[in-house]
């Protein structure tokens, strides 16, 4: 690697403000606060919105589209009867 050019690589320390949740990985992001560790390293900190700790995804709480009240089957209902009724006054 040609030196100078490259982002310092070391550990940086995310937490979840979701939810709290910390996990410390290498990284190159660029970072203007820093945490102290349990351990008594003081590592870079980068705050994220959500993880995969917080993540509806992930974590199993989310809602599928038609399981939110039968919208998809409604809305094909309500359609069907005014395509009907369309094809009745002709």
């Amino acid at each position: 690697m040609k030196p100078g050019i490259h982002p310092e690589y070391r550990d940086v320390c995310f937490v979840d403000l979701s939810n709290g949740s910390k996990f410390v990985i290498p990284s190159t992001a660029q970072t203007r606060e820093t945490i102290k560790m349990e351990d008594g390293r003081e590592l870079p900190l980068m705050k994220l919105d959500t993880s995969s700790e917080s993540h509806p995804f992930y974590t199993g709480t989310q809602k599928s589209v038609d399981a939110l009240g039968g919208r998809v089957d409604k809305f094909r209902q309500k359609f069907a009867r005014a395509a009907a009724a369309a094809g009745a006054k002709k």
